[in-house]
């Protein structure tokens, strides 16, 4: 017997497929069967009217900690943070312990997700064994098993030779290199940004040349080869400057933003809150503005959450010592609805195309639309419910969270994975 699940009266908006309409979604054996005004009965009916009804929300950045710092997070209490924030496909990061380095590795992480059963649960894997920028690590093995791209993120390839290496090697199985642009030679032991609030605080600054200059190289390196790259979490006017006018030369490169890089400056660390500790860090109001208007021009290709959880224990610690990271993954939809939708740099389906079309064309699978024949991955959101960040009932094991308290707009109200309503406000 067939499942039918058929949502109703909803506002759809499938950027993939220029949608913007009030029409039906129906979705039958997990698979999107018709989109458009329905008239028949099903098993299963939801009325969205008043509501958003758009394709699974994607997000190619998150740290899920599993294997090795499972009390802070895991795959699965990740995977039940996602779909209670809309998201039906994540991507890991491989900076977990072990790292993420070859395919039994891969193959860990997507068997942990399938029996999580939540979101779809993608990974990249590392470009260098351990992470040490130094040698290149079983990149064929890994994509073959499904990595979906590689990256050292929290680490940057310092050497130029061994990050041309990757890109060509990248090149033969047609994945992308994501990079976490940081020069360590001008990060130094830097904790913030450095500027006029890491002076009278006291704290070694981060200078924005230390993203700059590493994004100014790969850039040289991506004119040579022509391979696919990814700027991860781009925080400096100066690398927007650099991205605009790589894009502009038709170069095959895309990048990303965080919701602290459009929302938080570095004089929030003013009360040594470890918070606000991220790397890379809170830039100044100027970056913010520069940012937002990449994001108002195009040249940003997806919004992502960087979601870096750690133990309350962790975060106690002096600034120096605390760990980098914020968890946001459970405010994300509201966070980028203050800074992008609320100022009027995006309207609802400039931002539904950052979180669903282009960041799956980023990592290449076949996700982030409503096309008939797709998965039937689906977000309802209404979006003017106004809520409270509360971080006491995230589903993250982790509360390292500073938007405690603030007023946002824009509720997920179910998220459906392959058919299935896997979250449904209040479950």
């Amino acid at each position: 017997m067939n499942s039918e699940l058929l949502i109703k009266n909803g506002r759809v908006i499938d950027p993939a497929n220029d949608i913007d309409e009030k029409c039906d979604v129906l979705i039958i054996d997990g698979k999107i069967a018709e989109v458009g005004k329905i008239e028949k009965d099903a098993q299963t009916i939801i009325d969205a009217a008043g509501k958003l009804v758009t394709p699974g929300l994607i997000d190619i950045h998150v740290h899920f900690r599993e294997p090795g710092d499972e009390e802070e997070e895991t795959i699965a209490s990740g995977s039940a943070a996602a779909v209670a924030a809309g998201f039906t496909s994540v991507v890991c990061m491989p900076n977990t312990n072990p790292p993420i380095e070859n395919e039994t590795d891969v193959e860990y992480i997507h068997r942990k997700g399938r029996q999580a059963r939540k979101t779809h649960v993608y990974t990249m894997g590392a470009i260098t064994k351990k992470r040490e920028g130094v040698e290149l690590a079983e990149m064929g093995f890994m994509a073959d098993a499904g990595a979906v791209g590689f990256t050292d993120d929290g680490n940057g390839v310092q050497y130029s030779a061994v990050m041309l290496r990757a890109l060509k090697y990248a090149a033969m199985f047609d994945v992308v290199i994501a990079q976490h642009c940081q020069d360590n030679g001008f990060a130094g032991s830097g904790v913030m940004n450095a500027g006029y609030y890491s002076t009278i605080l006291g704290l070694p600054g981060i200078d924005t040349l230390a993203e700059e200059a590493m994004l100014w190289r790969d850039i040289q390196l991506v004119k040579k080869t022509g391979v696919r790259y990814h700027a991860q979490h781009i925080s400096t006017a100066g690398s927007v400057e650099l991205i605009r006018a790589a894009k502009k030369d038709s170069l095959p490169i895309t990048c990303e933003v965080t919701p602290h890089h459009l929302l938080l400056t570095d004089e929030c660390c003013a009360e040594y809150d470890t918070n606000y500790k991220v790397n890379p860090p809170l830039r100044t109001a100027k970056d913010i503005e520069a940012i937002k208007e990449a994001v108002s021009e195009g040249l940003v290709d997806a919004l992502v959450t960087d979601h870096a959880p750690h133990l309350q224990s962790e975060k106690e610690l002096e600034f120096l010592a605390a760990p980098f990271g914020i968890a946001s993954l459970e405010c994300a939809l509201g966070l980028y609805v203050k800074a992008l939708l609320e100022p009027g740099i995006l309207d609802w389906v400039g931002l539904i195309r950052l979180m669903t079309e282009k960041p799956a064309k980023i990592i290449g699978v076949d996700k982030g639309t409503l096309g008939v024949g797709e998965q039937g991955d689906v977000t309802i959101i209404d979006p003017n419910a106004e809520y409270k960040v509360d971080v006491s009932k995230f589903r993250s094991k982790s509360r390292n969270c500073p938007y405690q308290g603030w007023k946002v707009a824009g509720k997920v109200e179910k998220t459906i994975v392959g058919g299935e309503i896997r979250f449904s406000v209040g479950d």
